[in-house]
């Protein structure tokens, strides 16, 4: 197959880092290396426009969305979708990585220009826990909670191929009969994290003697994440065993409220709050910690950050729902359990810090799955069809 021109379409970039953000990237990095064109259209405060725009990134000007400061919401960007310039760049298919205003300037433009259009299920619009997230006007929320969802189908079933990273979403994506289905994983760099990354030196800084054991969340403090049940669950465990310590790591609206539930708990002492994590610190910080909890109820479409602690040896605890329902095979590569259900979690944080070593075998196994290399493998024959299909059209 000849080397393709890409146009990545997505409402979210630097310096928001998040799992649409991480993927995007790690596909453009592997791309790039085997000689294709990675074009990037998104949206950027204008404080950030400056330092994140470059030759083949194009953001358009937004406004800062409250509940995440560090994302914005582009306003009227709608001459990224003009054919000119993406028959100027070239492009072979058009990538909308999410469905809001730069995700339907991606469907604009490939309906305008005639360009293969490929869409990704990053996030469980249709989750309950986003509806925090709606205007607080009450007519406006109506709005939001009847409409949202429909367009969401709408705009899956307006791409010629809609990409689930899991089997779990493929499925979920089915039953609402959005058709033309294809999985293809989040990609890791298994390179980057890796058993052979050293975390002596995060955790000498945070003060966590050689003969703790590290629980670690890394990820956004939002509500659909339910931080409030590993906290919960850290409670028991602090009881029962001494040598505990809880890591989170990752800012949201849900950052201040957890700390303060944390001492309401009477656990602070034993729970330390990172904030954001930087890009080169992510590996060493997996590697720090003994095990992740990832307590999210029904919203995890993949769980990337549960491929990175495994890729990094560390075996995962996380809730039996969705894409970590499949992902995570209990008495190998970690333990699931009952959603919601902070006793249940407690009890299989334990079950694996009580057999840590034989977990790790299998959790490198599984994220090597995830490779880079071979999810690219899979994106590039998902391209190389619609480009084959919209020849022959």
């Amino acid at each position: 197959m000849h080397k393709l021109n890409i146009a990545f379409y997505s409402d979210s970039y630097l310096p928001a880092v998040d799992g649409v953000v991480t993927s995007m990237l790690e596909f453009k990095r592997e791309l790039e290396r085997r000689g294709n064109k990675v074009y990037i259209f998104s949206s950027a405060q204008l404080r950030d426009k400056k330092m994140y725009e470059s030759r083949n990134v194009f953001l358009h000007t937004g406004l800062r969305f409250k509940p995440y400061p560090q994302y914005s919401v582009a306003l009227f960007p709608y001459y990224s979708s003009m054919p000119g310039q993406l028959k100027r760049l070239e492009i072979d298919v058009v990538h909308a990585q999410t469905p809001f205003m730069m995700g339907f300037t991606g469907l604009l433009a490939a309906k305008l220009g005639r360009y293969p259009l490929a869409g990704t299920f990053h996030t469980m619009i249709n989750s309950s826990s986003l509806s925090d997230y709606y205007p607080k006007n009450r007519t406006l929320r109506n709005f939001y909670s009847t409409y949202l969802w429909k367009y969401t189908k709408f705009f899956y079933k307006s791409c010629d191929v809609t990409i689930a990273p899991s089997d779990a979403v493929a499925s979920m994506l089915r039953r609402h009969q959005i058709g033309n289905v294809q999985v293809v994983p989040n990609s890791v760099d298994t390179k980057r994290f890796s058993p052979r990354v050293s975390g002596e030196r995060v955790r000498k800084r945070l003060g966590i003697s050689s003969n703790e054991q590290v629980v670690l969340y890394v990820g956004r403090m939002s509500k659909e994440k339910r931080i409030d049940v590993m906290l919960k669950a850290a409670k028991l465990l602090i009881k029962k065993r001494s040598g505990i310590r809880f890591v989170v790591g990752g800012t949201g609206p849900q950052l201040e409220s957890s700390k303060k539930l944390a001492m309401r708990l009477g656990i602070a002492d034993r729970v330390t709050f990172l904030g954001f994590v930087e890009h080169d610190e992510l590996p060493k910080v997996y590697a720090a910690s003994d095990l992740l909890c990832l307590p999210s109820h029904k919203f995890e479409t993949q769980g990337i950050v549960a491929i990175e602690a495994m890729a990094s040896g560390k075996p995962v605890v996380g809730s039996n729902d969705l894409a970590l329902k499949d992902l995570i095979k209990s008495g190998k590569n970690g333990e699931k359990f009952t959603s919601l259900d902070y006793a249940d979690c407690a009890r299989k944080i334990d079950k694996v810090l009580n057999n840590k070593d034989s977990y790790t075998k299998h959790a490198v196994e599984t994220a090597s799955d995830y490779s880079t290399e071979r999810v690219t493998d899979r994106l590039l024959k998902t391209y190389g069809l619609l480009v084959s299909q919209q020849a022959v059209n």
